[in-house]
């Protein structure tokens, strides 16, 4: 069984000065950094996944924006190859899967931003597909929300979507265990 790492949309706009500012994204960039080397040493398969949002609505990673660039912590190594996508899942209407599936890869491990979102998106739709996933939680980032009139804070977000992914879905573990 061949395990691939998957880092999702780590890109400017989320970090400090960009249009989509998360909490700790710094923090979850320097850990899946730290994740990417390790693959890169042992010679282990790396994906890099890119989001594109198309449009004149485009609020954040809008082509052609600095924004948009994979973020240099985890910027792809000659010969790493990156899905372009245009929605939350990263299997949906792109190459992914079938460049997993072309690697012999069997288990993901993932890390990116943002964990309510794209993460748990990419996650859920991994492992409807057969791929056995591990959620590199302290790897990933994710905002602020709303909801009913209520601030839920950011750690409040990230844990709840990472005890769901990790109750049938994930396994969820720190970055120094992968």
């Amino acid at each position: 069984m061949a395990r691939a790492l998957v880092i999702v949309d780590i890109q400017n706009d989320y970090f400090p000065g960009g249009r989509c500012e998360l909490v700790g994204p710094e923090q979850a960039a320097e850990r899946a950094s730290a994740v990417l080397e390790g693959f890169r040493e042992r010679g282990e398969p790396v994906f890099h996944v890119q989001h594109l949002w198309e449009g004149d609505d485009a609020e954040y990673l809008a082509p052609g924006t600095p924004g948009v660039e994979i973020h240099e912590s985890v910027r792809p190594a000659a010969g790493e190859p990156v899905t372009q996508k245009a929605y939350p899942n990263s299997f949906r209407e792109t190459d992914l899967e079938q460049r997993l599936r072309d690697a012999g890869v069997s288990d993901l491990v993932i890390a990116g931003m943002m964990t309510s979102m794209c993460v748990d998106a990419t996650v859920r739709a991994a492992a409807d597909l057969g791929f056995g996933c591990t959620v590199v939680h302290d790897a990933c980032a994710t905002l602020d929300l709303e909801f009913a009139g209520r601030q839920i804070p950011a750690a409040s977000v990230h844990g709840a979507f990472l005890a769901a992914l990790g109750d049938g879905y994930a396994a969820v573990t720190a970055a120094d265990d992968v």
